[in-house]
């Protein structure tokens, strides 16, 4: 729940407008259940500003237990948690989470290019100038980038070392008329669409996101659908959270995908059939842990209502909505994925149409006729004052009529009533939600050829500041330890390609070339040595050993699409002053050695 704000902090009358607003929204939403987290700011606030702030959350809501912060906020120490957008922050000594994980577009209509509507991926007008390829997915490929960003934050998860990243959230859960980038005059950044309706990427998120930390149970999910023509070959993605998964066609084994970004398994070129593809998750002893299959659907052969209403029942209130969702099924009940017919509604009895969304003129906004997309569709009917029942009739060319009755009943509670919420706690565990993989080993002493007396904000635990300038650097860390891992945050770390070379006491330990990433990467040793000096060296491109990351840097055209709505770069670090040297000067952010 934030306090409005312009992106910056402010003073005098504009921050007392704040505070004041703050101090309003809390007493109006603090007991509302899906309110976990207050923000002072959507930018960086100052110290004393966030002290003003937690003390009026102390005294409008001083036991729900819910965390007040802002964005940034990685230098003050009383700010309860902080974070940023699009890139990752980690701290050892409060929360950092990513506000926006993911920006990218995918309108739920567009399954993928092999069957109708037939969106290739990307394709869309350009936005301020610009090609919008990052907001006009289609739905096999907005999942999929949806698990290749948040593989980084996964990777910096708790139990990697002391600094960490405490995850993150997606910009929005349901598409809204935010300001759109891509091809509808909308935000289709949700995982669900307007009308709440799961996209594939919902589902990815469930596989992820299955536990608190670490996986506590075991899921797979099979991106699309399965309802192609003869002589389609196309690749199929399965988001898990098994380190193994078998692929199953009417039976026959399409062998192992090919594991990437931890979750995504991928067939490149599976030829399709009618029948049942099925995926076979099992862990590393080969047991199996999950399953998940898609099916070849039939014919359309009606129309199927459902309602999702008021537990209480709808009430005559004048207020109270009903969603009812309509889908196009096969003569087995099963949803058509590709079916895309216009349906027309009639409304009985005392009720107000509200109507749906879809893509077309006006976006059909309450239009008493609308398309299903992908097979299913919904709309909003509102009660009257009056209480009776409600006749809705569905009729679609090629499809018998379909109707339901539903009846409103007299308010249970009163107007100047509001409805009682009771907050159950969590049953809290009491052992630890994820397993200590890794530990940071402290750094003691550094010295450099040049700038020494920045040097420390390489390694302070705030990532607003870099040391910066010189090729070389060595740490002293409080203990002999065999790093096998040295995580860092390099400027530029979205563009920038790093050569790199690293020794531990006359031995080289590492050379190769940095991936780009979303702040860190990994520099991992496959024959630690036990050292307590460790020295960074900037070296010669041409004579980095070409490694797993080199200048084929697949991420790398994908990451400069990765920009704020005005276009820009997402912090003023993220840009090195030389990114064609011949030898990169180093401009070390963070870093850590981990064993």
């Amino acid at each position: 729940m934030p306090a409005g704000d312009g992106e910056k902090d402010v003073e005098g009358p504009r921050w007392r407008q704040r505070t004041e607003l703050m101090r309003d929204a809390i007493i109006y939403n603090r007991n509302n259940p899906s309110i976990i987290f207050y923000e002072g700011g959507n930018e960086s606030i100052s110290r004393a500003h966030m002290l003003e702030m937690k003390a009026i959350r102390d005294q409008f809501d001083p036991h729900g237990g819910r965390a007040i912060g802002s964005r940034e906020m990685l230098d003050i120490d009383e700010a309860e948690y902080g974070g940023e957008m699009l890139y990752i922050n980690k701290s050892k000594k409060h929360p950092m989470w990513a506000m926006e994980y993911c920006r990218d577009e995918g309108l739920r209509k567009y399954w993928d290019s092999y069957s109708y509507p037939y969106h290739q991926e990307g394709a869309g007008p350009l936005h301020n100038g610009q090609p919008a390829n990052a907001y006009n997915h289609n739905q096999d490929e907005f999942a999929v980038e949806l698990v290749r960003r948040w593989y980084d934050y996964w990777r910096e998860r708790p139990g990697t070392g002391t600094r960490v990243s405490s995850g993150g959230v997606k910009i929005v859960f349901s598409d809204t008329n935010t300001h759109h980038r891509g091809e509808e005059n909308y935000r289709r950044s949700g995982v669900t669409d307007a009308m709440r309706i799961p996209k594939d990427g919902f589902y990815a998120h469930q596989v992820m996101w299955h536990g608190w930390v670490d996986t506590d149970s075991f899921q797979t999910y099979i991106i699309g659908h399965w309802n192609y023509q003869q002589g389609v070959k196309k690749p199929v993605y399965v988001v898990s959270n098994a380190p193994n998964v078998e692929l199953f066609l009417n039976g026959k084994s399409l062998g192992k995908g090919e594991q990437s970004y931890h979750f995504l398994h991928t067939w490149h070129d599976v030829n399709w059939e009618a029948g049942i593809l099925q995926a076979v998750s099992r862990d590393d002893a080969g047991r199996e842990v999950s399953n998940y299959r898609l099916q070849t659907v039939g014919e359309p052969a009606a129309l199927k209502l459902t309602t999702i209403e008021n537990p209480q029942g709808w009430q005559a209130d004048g207020a109270d909505l009903v969603l009812v969702q309509f889908e196009v099924v096969d003569r087995e009940g099963r949803r058509c994925p590709l079916d895309n017919r216009m349906v027309s509604f009639t409304l009985e009895g005392p009720a107000e149409w509200r109507g749906g969304i879809a893509q077309g003129p006006d976006n059909y906004i309450l239009s008493k006729a609308l398309p299903v997309e992908c097979g299913v569709n919904r709309v909003l009917i509102r009660s009257t004052t009056k209480a009776g029942c409600v006749t809705l009739k569905a009729q679609a060319e090629g499809l018998p009529l379909s109707q339901m009755t539903l009846e409103t009943h007299r308010p249970t509670l009163q107007r100047n009533q509001a409805p009682q919420v009771h907050l159950v706690p969590a049953k809290r565990t009491m052992h630890p939600t994820y397993l200590q993989t890794k530990v940071g080993v402290d750094i003691v002493a550094a010295i450099s050829e040049v700038n020494q007396e920045t040097l420390r904000n390489s390694y302070d635990d705030n990532e607003l500041s870099e040391w910066r300038g010189g090729t070389s650097v060595t740490y002293t860390l409080s203990e002999a330890a065999p790093i096998n891992d040295i995580c860092v945050k390099m400027a530029g770390w979205r563009s920038t390609n790093y050569a790199l070379e690293v020794e531990a006491e006359g031995n080289i330990l590492w050379r190769g070339i940095t991936p780009t990433s979303l702040g860190y990467v990994h520099l991992q040793i496959a024959h630690p040595v036990k050292a307590k000096t460790f020295t960074i060296r900037a070296i010669d491109k041409s004579k980095a050993q070409a490694r797993e990351a080199n200048f084929n840097d697949p991420e790398a055209a994908r990451f400069q699409n990765i920009t704020e709505v005005a276009g820009g770069k997402a912090n003023e670090l993220d840009a090195t002053s030389t990114p064609n040297a011949k030898v990169q000067p180093l401009r070390i952010v963070e870093i850590e050695f981990l064993k």
